[in-house]
């Protein structure tokens, strides 16, 4: 039987059914499962606790990570976390934010946020017993990966669309993963991987079809956490396709709450930020909707919101509801632009789904919604690949 540190159990925020964390789970009436702590026992190990004395990587928050026991030896690492909080003085100077700061995720091992989810996921695999993990990816998710199944002595194998950048998919197979190109979206690539689980026995990483990828992504709310002295930014924009990343930071948020750490009246609003190209949670959250309907034909240069559909969406929806915040969707056509804002005023390389967020402080600012003094944090998922 598998021990995991302060897991209690898994949890369907469907009904509130629960399910044991001791052996592999996905779903639960076709949404995801949860991971829940025994914060009680959280709290009183980390009375006497300092997270400054330990090393800078995720793995720092291990009392709120499902780590298997066996120390340090039973985790899969590349030394993921800690990323830089950036002041974006000339940035912020342009929008008219006295307090902007990105959070530089492509400083992480594999160059997106995608380190963090899989590091925990190929972990809880390979603690599992699984031999092979796979996984649809437009492209970062698919590099993240292939690094960590390596780094775990594991199989990788990944579907990706037939455009996928080039530079993902020679990162993917690099690392010796089995790469399968599909004349079709992720969620043709997702079906793949479905249908095969049980005939080839693979462990099935798609996003949120398992609890530990949200798990990793939570840590990016620690940090930030962390960062601001356990006081909190007023507000947090992401770029937002499958939604772990929403989902994991107001997770943190909530369990640091619970824990002592953060008040309950200094939580963030968080801003879901997609292109009008493909941007089902924009338009479910703007008619008031519980969840969101797929968007027919997706188009976007940005490849990692090319989705067209998440079983997520509806914890994507209460993330932002709960947080007072937003979902917006900004003009494929100003990418490119926006990309060339951060690059040419702070030297900051961001992909594509980062740069929206720029066009979505745009939007926010000129609206008041954002004002000049309050605090924003925009998580820079991955830098540019696009000449890679």
């Amino acid at each position: 039987m598998l021990k995991l540190s302060f897991v209690q159990r898994l949890v369907s925020p469907v009904d509130g059914a629960t399910f044991p964390a001791d052996r592999p789970q996905s779903m639960h009436a076709g949404r995801p499962l949860l991971v829940q702590y025994d914060l009680a026992a959280v709290a009183a190990e980390l009375e006497n606790a300092s997270f400054s004395d330990r090393p800078s990587t995720m793995w720092r928050y291990r009392e709120l990570l499902p780590a298997p026991a066996g120390g340090t030896d039973a985790i899969v690492s590349l030394g993921e976390g800690m990323t830089p909080l950036l002041r974006a003085d000339r940035l912020g100077a342009r929008l008219g934010i006295s307090n902007l700061f990105v959070k530089d995720e492509s400083q992480l091992p594999t160059g997106s946020f995608k380190s963090r989810g899989m590091s925990v996921a190929v972990t809880m695999a390979r603690s599992f017993g699984f031999e092979r993990v796979a996984l649809p990816s437009a492209g970062n998710a698919g590099s993240a990966l292939a690094a960590y199944a390596a780094r775990a002595g594991i199989e990788a194998h990944i579907f990706m669309p037939a455009d996928t950048p080039p530079v993902n998919v020679r990162e993917a197979r690099s690392a010796g993963a089995e790469v399968t190109l599909v004349d079709g979206l992720i969620t043709d690539c997702g079906k793949i991987v479905r249908e095969d689980r049980d005939r080839v026995g693979w462990f099935d990483l798609s996003t949120m079809r398992e609890p530990y990828r949200l798990e990793g992504k939570k840590t990016i709310g620690l940090e930030i956490a962390e960062q601001f002295g356990w006081s909190l930014p007023d507000v947090i924009i992401a770029p937002t396709g499958g939604g772990t990343c929403v989902i994991g930071m107001w997770k943190a948020f909530l369990e640091l709450m619970q824990l002592g750490f953060v008040d309950e009246d200094d939580l963030p609003r968080i801003v879901a930020v997609q292109s009008d190209g493909c941007c089902p949670l924009v338009r479910a959250f703007e008619s008031e909707a519980p969840a969101a309907s797929p968007f027919e034909n997706p188009r976007t240069i940005a490849r990692g919101l090319r989705v067209p559909s998440t079983i997520g969406d509806s914890l994507v929806l209460n993330a932002l509801h709960q947080s007072g915040g937003r979902a917006i969707a900004v003009s494929e056509e100003r990418i490119p632009d926006w990309m060339s804002d951060a690059a040419s005023t702070e030297g900051i390389s961001m992909g594509p789904e980062a740069a929206t967020c720029i066009g979505a402080l745009e939007r926010l600012r000129a609206s008041k919604w954002i004002s000049s003094d309050d605090v924003v944090v925009v998580i820079n998922s991955a830098g540019d690949k696009s000449c890679g």
